[in-house]
């Protein structure tokens, strides 16, 4: 494999992005047939499968391992066109991110990286396992996903991680909700009563197994998507844990209430990312560290 077929390779990361060669195709401005020609072409000098055809179609081990690799050098690159004063297209940076932080704190990190434009980011949301799982695999170039710098095996080969704070989060309801459901206070029995709203990650289970014990059941209702739930809370249908960075305002407004002052659910984040040191993607960590450090609560801090 030691020439390797970069024409071939643009191909399969169309395939691996897209999931179709149908799809690539499009992307690439060819034909199905061209983009199955080129497949073919770039197997038979590898001597291996390197795409499960399928719906979706999805790349083999050694496939993905190729991906990432012509992801790593069309960064690289980039960058040196960029010190050498020739035109470029703005590289394609794909990120994961859960849905809190894209609706907080991440949004500050943008501006010195978009204007003016540096990249085209693709944003993908994720939490957890799954998002370091997407940088692993090289389908996407970095990610926050939950967990300090000492959960064991969060960091990959070829990967750095970057504690960057804690999301906080606060128990909160509309005044009129609270006073129907806890006018005697955030209690055990009006918790069993009272509808919440939980999000995937079920943090507010675990916030309320803190406060009361574990195994305690209480009715919910299940919102996949941050900004749905958060809404669920305004209009008064249910309460349920809220970003602190978006509760503030509103609490200090009236429109909610903090039913548990002082008692938070906080959640640790991370930046995982590839071992690439290019100016951009140096640049790229520095802003988003920075920026998370400003606005989320470091271990052991009591802002």
């Amino acid at each position: 494999m030691s020439n390797l077929d970069y024409r071939g390779l643009a191909v399969l990361d169309a395939v691996a992005a897209s999931g179709s060669f149908d799809q690539a195709a499009l992307l690439l401005g060819m034909s199905q047939a061209a983009v199955s020609q080129g497949i073919k072409a770039l197997e038979d000098g590898c001597g291996r499968l390197l795409v499960v055809r399928g719906t979706p179609s999805v790349p083999t081990g050694l496939g993905q391992r190729l991906v990432v690799h012509f992801r790593h050098v069309q960064l690289m690159e980039a960058a040196l066109d960029i010190d050498l004063g020739r035109d470029t297209s703005l590289p394609a940076l794909s990120l994961a991110l859960d849905a809190d932080s894209l609706a907080t704190w991440f949004a500050q990190a943008l501006p010195p990286l978009l204007a003016p434009p540096r990249c085209q980011f693709h944003i993908e949301l994720a939490d957890g396992e799954r998002a370091l799982r997407l940088v692993r695999d090289g389908a996407v170039f970095a990610c926050v996903a939950e967990g300090g710098a000492d959960d064991g095996g969060a960091t990959a080969a070829g990967t750095t991680s970057t504690p960057l704070g804690q999301l906080r989060y606060t128990c909160v309801a509309t005044p009129a909700f609270a006073g129907h459901w806890f006018g005697d206070g955030f209690i055990a029995e009006a918790v069993a009563l009272a509808p919440a709203v939980v999000g995937e990650r079920k943090q507010l289970a675990h916030f309320l197994a803190r406060e009361f014990g574990g195994g305690m059941r209480f009715p919910h209702h299940t919102m996949p998507v941050s900004a749905a739930l958060d809404n669920c809370i305004l209009h008064g249908m249910a309460y349920g844990l809220m970003p602190e960075l978006s509760a503030l305002s509103r609490i200090a407004s009236g429109q909610l209430i903090d039913l548990a002052p002082g008692r938070t659910w906080n959640t640790a984040l991370s930046w995982h990312t590839w071992n690439i040191d290019t100016p951009f993607t140096r640049a790229l960590t520095e802003h988003i560290v920075a920026s998370a450090r400003r606005y989320l609560p470091q271990p052991g801090s009591d802002l």
